[in-house]
């Protein structure tokens, strides 16, 4: 079971809601779902693509709200929804009706994608305006979810008085993902923490620093404690030759990329070490990991991302 109210806060970790959860027969869902309720995880997360590289992808929201209603304990996690290729109004609309049936449960990272120009402009958009666009869209979408009356004019679309009610109670939190320094700033500009992927210790602590720095033209205010987290691919496996062999094949097949552009930001071998190889992001200022075990089975992949959480709150 989860630890005391006080740890949680501390470090809340989740694991990957893969297809056997996602697509797979509804009594089996339940029982992984429930599975890693019962193993004491925080939250489950989803990804959110249109259609990456070889068509491959996922509604985040719609898979947000299916994981919200099958199983009422666990929180949900989207990491990262692609909100440039999306107009403001409809996102606040699902983000309300979500919140309104599971309040306070959603935790939104939003992300500008990077890997596939291609999927950005299939949708119509200029992919060298995606930041832009991402910026122009969290101003509106914070307004929007207030329930205030809410006006926004751009460059890539403009609305008058628009209200969606009832606003999220509580405020859903918004964590910005990416590596640039544009994502960086746009945490410290417009999010309630930064989700980093693909980075050292090192590298996380440097940036919750600058994300922390005074921002002069952030429009709302700073959050009273960052909420920033880390999003991690691992191998897991008693036998740490498996465990790699088995996460290069994943990540190559998703990213069309050599594993060892990865390697040394993706831990692989058994939870135990994987847990030793997380700890110093928490020292570095992480709050909540987003784990996607690559294993076996799914079963083992919600036991092990268990046991790097027990791990973790032990260390």
């Amino acid at each position: 079971m989860k630890e005391s109210q006080t740890t949680t806060a501390k470090i809340r970790v989740g694991t990957l809601a893969d297809r056997a959860i996602l697509s797979g027969p509804l009594e089996q869902r339940r029982s992984l779902l429930g599975r890693a309720r019962s193993a004491g995880l925080d939250h489950v997360f989803v990804a959110d693509h249109i259609s990456f590289f070889t068509g491959f992808g996922m509604d985040g929201m719609i898979q947000a709200a299916t994981i919200a209603a099958l199983e009422p304990e666990l929180d949900v996690h989207i990491g990262v929804y692609l909100l440039a290729l999306r107009h403001p109004l409809p996102v606040a609309r699902q983000i309300a009706s979500l919140c309104d049936s599971a309040p306070g449960r959603l935790v939104l990272g939003v992300g500008v994608g990077g890997e596939d120009r291609h999927e950005i402009e299939i949708c119509g958009v200029d992919p060298a305006t995606r930041g832009r666009r991402t910026n122009e869209t969290l101003i509106a979408l914070r307004g929007l979810l207030s329930g205030k009356a809410t006006s926004h004019q751009c460059e890539f679309f403009e609305f008058e008085e628009a209200l969606i009610r009832p606003a999220p109670d509580p405020p859903v939190r918004i964590v910005i993902g990416g590596r640039s320094d544009a994502a960086i700033e746009r945490a410290a500009l417009h999010g309630d923490g930064w989700l980093g992927v693909w980075c050292s210790p090192k590298r996380f602590s440097e940036v919750a620093a600058a994300v922390d720095a005074p921002a002069k033209t952030r429009l709302i205010p700073k959050p009273s404690d960052w909420d920033h987290g880390l999003q991690v691919w691992v191998g897991l496996d008693t036998d740490r030759t498996r465990a790699r062999g088995r996460l290069a094949k994943a990540m190559e097949g998703m990213y069309q990329i050599p594993f060892e552009r990865f390697e040394r930001y993706s831990p692989y071998g058994s939870p135990s070490e994987v847990a030793d190889c997380l700890a110093p992001y928490l020292e570095a200022g992480c709050r909540h990991l987003n784990v996607m075990p690559i294993t076996d089975s799914p079963e083992a992949s919600i036991d092990g991302v268990a046991e790097i959480r027990e791990r973790l709150i032990g260390l």
